[in-house]
């Protein structure tokens, strides 16, 4: 399989499993106002509400989650389940259409499976039907898939109202209703400047950084906005991220329920799988060919 078809796929599932943003090397800095208004501003007071939610979010350690992820060309979707409570594992099903990822698994849903060291996917291929994508292998490749492998292992869901709380710019919006939950809904638009730089965890090399900053201005990205829907009960219930660039930029939305529940997500039997990284980019390309 192609980079660029791994590298949009593991991209989507980061950010439908609201994993773009992350508290980064200035995380929290702002966290306290940031506005530069008195205590109790109508800022601060989302700051303050979005923490509470942040902490309970956290330690509820797993989630139920299904998203829909457009980028550029591609749609995206997953449906599945997601454990934080040591790194992340994912077990979902997933989709897609368009773009760098289409053709994945003959255009039909696709099992995968996320540890904190790699991911897998059943491409349905003869013999060995499940392909391994090792992150350090990824990171090798490029900055994107070094920004993938420090998402995958040093984040969960609350890192998106983490980035919010940060950015001492989150605002209440009002209250909604999603999927028969009124939920409080929080909004931020945040600069790209700031967000390449928040974007990732402190293992993050100054190396892969400017990369990435690099990347982000040549796509034309200027700022992201994220809303963030809250439930009475202090959970994250909804998560919509949304950029333009000059390759028609991102729409990710992700829902989340059934906190606390019970993942299974282990690797595939090695009799199963294949690595990536030892057949060679040129060989899995060739068995998606059709």
């Amino acid at each position: 399989m192609r980079t660029a078809r791994i590298t949009a796929v593991a991209a989507g599932v980061v950010m439908m499993a609201g994993l773009t943003a992350c508290g980064g090397k200035d995380g929290g800095n702002k966290a306290d106002g940031g506005d530069g208004g008195s205590k109790g501003s109508p800022l601060q007071a989302a700051a303050a509400a979005l923490r509470t939610a942040s902490e309970k979010t956290g330690s509820e350690n797993s989630a139920k989650v299904e998203g829909t992820n457009q980028l550029g060309g591609a749609t995206q979707s997953l449906k599945g389940e997601m454990d934080w409570s040591n790194g992340l594992r994912m077990s979902v099903e997933m989709s897609a259409k368009g773009g760098a990822a289409a053709g994945l698994g003959g255009g039909k849903p696709m099992k995968a499976v996320y540890t904190p060291e790699a991911m897998y996917l059943n491409l349905g291929l003869g013999g060995k039907p499940w392909m391994k994508y090792d992150y350090d292998a990824l990171a090798k490749q490029s900055a994107a898939g070094a920004l993938i492998k420090d998402q995958m292992q040093n984040n969960n869901p609350t890192r998106s109202m983490e980035l919010v709380i940060a950015s001492g710019k989150a605002k209440k919006v009002g209250t909604e209703d999603v999927r028969g939950v009124q939920a409080t809904r929080y909004t931020a638009t945040i600069d790209v400047a700031e967000l390449s730089r928040m974007q990732a965890s402190k293992n993050f090399s100054e190396k892969d950084m400017k990369a990435l900053e690099d990347l982000l201005k040549q796509s034309g990205t200027k700022n992201e906005t994220i809303d963030l829907w809250i439930g009475p009960d202090n959970l994250l219930v909804k998560k919509r991220e949304q950029a333009r660039n000059n390759q028609g930029g991102m729409d990710s939305t992700v829902y989340y329920s059934d906190y606390g529940t019970k993942v299974t997500a282990t690797e595939p039997p090695a009799s199963q799988t294949a690595d990536a990284a030892k057949i060679g980019a040129g060989a899995a390309g060739g068995g998606l060919a059709g």
